[in-house]
């Protein structure tokens, strides 16, 4: 018969399953840093030594790292989903960023779908406090500030669409937009126009979903990654032809 005794699960593998799902559903993510051995084992009701057990384990599986003077932290497991020349490979080349601007309308369209169908309540108010951020942040006309909180905005919409598989597939992709690889994000919040438009964007995207409807999301987020894509390429078209006009300009005061 195909039947086995159940065997009592150890304290270590219990805590190593919890911080597992955490770090799984997006919940603790890569660069966090976890709480001191002592709290730790206090918050999860097990032992020091049971604890201790669980952390190399985790770090065996490469998913937590300790840093030497400044504690354990999450891994940056999303750093694998792109080999390092196919960064530069990105980053070199303009095209990658339309793209990546293609690919993230169709998946952002569909996770906005999924967040307006299957979002809980407290996805959608985490949604809806962000953008009331973005408002606040609008008079302020900080493109730094305003680029992380677009940042912040988007992501929350992948966490309500309760897909594991695009979370962390997103959370990739945007950790290179982070880094600039594709185009500065602040880039787009420093033009007053652009500011308007994309708060208002932003608005749209988020009525949509907390009126929860699917369709008016995904071409809220199609309206708005398509705004943003021509945008990018008006800027570029401009500072193409700032430097010819310069080159113009350089060549006329050297006769």
């Amino acid at each position: 018969m195909p039947f086995q005794k159940i065997q009592p699960e150890k304290l270590a593998q219990s805590v190593t399953k919890q911080i597992e799902l955490l770090i799984l559903r997006g919940i603790l993510r890569p660069g966090e840093r976890l709480p001191a051995e002592r709290d730790l084992a206090r918050r999860l009701g097990v032992s020091r030594p049971s604890l201790r057990e669980a952390l190399d384990q985790l770090t065996q599986k490469g998913l937590i790292e300790t840093r030497t003077n400044s504690g354990v932290f999450v891994a940056d497991v999303l750093g694998s989903a792109f080999s390092p020349a196919l960064i530069k490979l990105f980053a070199d080349h303009d095209e990658a960023v339309f793209d990546y601007l293609a690919f993230r309308r169709d998946f952002e369209g569909l996770a906005a779908q999924r967040a307006a169908e299957h979002g809980s309540e407290t996805d959608l108010k985490v949604i809806d406090q962000l953008f009331k951020e973005m408002e606040a942040a609008h008079p302020k006309r900080n493109p730094a500030d305003e680029g992380r909180l677009d940042a912040q905005f988007h992501l929350a919409i992948l966490e309500a669409s309760h897909n594991l598989v695009m979370l962390h597939l997103m959370h990739a992709t945007f950790e290179l937009l982070r880094d600039g690889v594709f185009y500065q994000r602040s880039v787009m919040f420093k033009e007053r126009s652009n500011r308007a438009e994309l708060l208002e964007q932003h608005r749209a995207i988020n009525s949509a979903i907390q009126a929860r409807d699917p369709q008016a999301a995904q071409n809220a987020i199609t309206a708005h990654l398509t705004y943003v894509e021509n945008a990018l390429r008006d800027q570029q078209k401009y500072e193409r032809n700032e430097n010819i006009a310069k080159l113009r300009l350089d060549h006329q005061t050297a006769k």
